[in-house]
């Protein structure tokens, strides 16, 4: 049985499309300026800026008001799971591959996109940052994953967009990577993915088949 590793954020789900959609409602209920979409979500950066640093920032330029609840859940519950991922997923796992989803992340968070999307009843299991007390690229975070299957780094797979958290963290264990580009260029100079895909169902695909 082999491990296939894939990151949730902009790999598994569009967490920033999720994002973009809970930031222009958040503005609109509040009657705050259409115009500070670009400015949430440049104080989001996609979801790589610490929360409480988020949330410092949004209670600063928008006194009183409470956006607790539009951090916790307002990505949460909107991001979806595409036909493309799903199927490529199933393929995946017929084929007699173990799914394992590797998120950077609070656990409340991260889970409940996980099941709001079937993404619980899709892959054999998941780790999450704040649940295993270490974050990607570390190498703890992807030995937790090999762990809740029972399966070893060597011959894995690990799938992402972030270059410093997936693929280098993916080259620190020894795992072959896909790195998810979305039509971006690659600039790091010291690490390169094994492969690179335009977006996660072809990614999935070319891990599997390789």
């Amino acid at each position: 049985m082999r491990l296939l590793m894939i990151d949730l954020d902009n790999t598994l789900v569009d967490r920033d499309a999720a994002f973009r959609a809970a930031a222009t409602d958040f503005l609109a209920e509040h009657r705050l300026p259409a115009g500070d979409l670009d400015w949430l979500l440049t104080v989001d950066a996609s979801g790589h800026k610490p929360r409480r640093e988020v949330a410092t920032a949004l209670s600063e330029r928008y006194d009183g008001i409470d956006a607790q609840d539009f951090l916790d859940h307002g990505a949460a519950d909107r991001v979806t799971l595409s036909d493309p991922v799903r199927e490529a997923l199933l393929a995946a796992l017929d084929g007699g591959w173990s799914c394992v989803i590797v998120t950077n992340g609070r656990t409340v968070q991260q889970e409940t996109k996980i099941r709001n999307t079937g993404l619980d009843r899709l892959v054999n299991g998941w780790v999450i940052s704040e649940a295993v007390g270490h974050r990607k690229p570390e190498p703890e975070i992807f030995h937790a994953a090999a762990a809740v299957v029972d399966a070893p780094l060597d011959g894995s797979w690990m799938i992402g967009d972030s270059a410093p958290a997936d693929i280098r963290g993916a080259q620190g264990v020894g795992a072959c990577s896909v790195w998810v580009s979305a039509g971006r260029p690659w600039t790091e100079q010291d690490y390169r993915p094994t492969l690179t895909t335009p977006d996660t169902a072809s990614a999935i695909r070319r891990a599997t088949s390789a």
